[in-house]
């Protein structure tokens, strides 16, 4: 038993010198695997070590600004719904899903899906608990979802009084998200936080502003063509139809977002965090 610890203990410590001896590199040098987990570790751990008031303001921020992009959205579908197949439309909402992940990733406020592998790796690392990461997510998901509430409920007022979409508009898009059955959205919502956690990865791989704008262009844009299911941006799609149409009810939001924020989660852990944390260690043993 002691001979199993001590390996387990030596072995985390290859890993910690592995890490540390991880060298920023050159500005014309792209990062290395090492480097790149190094780096979302360590912001990873600031986030841990943030007042829990900070974190709970900095998610409400995050929800309030990723309803731009439903924002965008609604305006959207009201403005070629007529014009073009419905289907079209769904497809050309990928031009505009990005604006509130540009918005909230760029202005370093806390999102849930982007910051799930994040959060991860120091308990991977052995250097946070289990408890204080489900503490963490709680908060992160209680201010995106209070942020969404918030924000739905002003542009659910809003967007009709100035006329850039209605509350038909509205129900559409709640409809379009909620269709589906329990499985293809719990599918679906894993598929997109393994995209949003690879989206983590790519932005702390790139070196500039521009580069980080493509990234998160070019991810988010495939969530929007394909209508992968974020829990975030789709907390405001579906509460803006639940408090403005009779087509969504309660149960189908609560099972939305139960079934999203886990299919995110799990997406995020797994394919992400988990992977690429195992890659590395295997990497550092070899």
């Amino acid at each position: 038993m002691e001979n199993a610890k001590q390996s387990k203990s030596e072995e985390q410590q290859n890993i910690d010198n592995e890490l540390q001896n991880s060298k920023n590199s050159e500005a014309d040098i792209a990062k290395s695997h090492g480097e790149i987990l190094k780096q979302q570790i360590v912001e990873g751990q600031e986030t841990y070590d943030k007042n829990p008031i900070s974190i709970l303001l900095s998610s409400l921020t995050a929800g309030l600004e990723i309803g731009f992009s439903y924002l965008l959205i609604c305006s959207l579908y009201f403005f070629l719904n007529g014009k073009f197949a419905e289907d079209t439309i769904f497809s050309a909402m990928a031009f505009v899903y990005p604006v509130g992940f540009i918005m909230v990733i760029l202005g370093q406020s806390i999102l849930f899906t982007e910051q799930t592998s994040l959060l991860t790796l120091p308990v991977l690392n052995k250097k946070r608990s289990i408890s204080s990461l489900l503490k963490l997510w709680g908060l992160v998901i209680l201010g995106n979802l209070i942020g969404g509430y918030l924000i739905a409920f002003l542009l659910v007022w809003f967007g009709p009084q100035l006329n850039i979409f209605d509350l038909q508009t509205i129900e559409k898009i709640a409809l379009h998200v909620t269709q589906y059955n329990n499985i293809v959205i719990l599918v679906s919502s894993i598929l997109a936080g393994w995209l949003m956690g690879l989206l983590s990865w790519l932005v702390a791989a790139s070196k500039d502003t521009l580069s980080r704008i493509v990234i998160i262009f070019m991810i988010t844009a495939v969530l929007g063509f394909t209508g992968l299911h974020h829990s975030i941006v789709g907390n405001v799609e579906v509460f803006a139809g639940l408090i403005s149409s009779p087509a969504i009810s309660i149960l189908d939001y609560i099972y939305f977002i139960a079934l999203s924020l886990f299919g995110n989660a799990l997406g995020g852990f797994v394919f992400v965090a988990l992977l690429k944390y195992r890659a590395f260690v295997y990497e550092a043993k070899g």
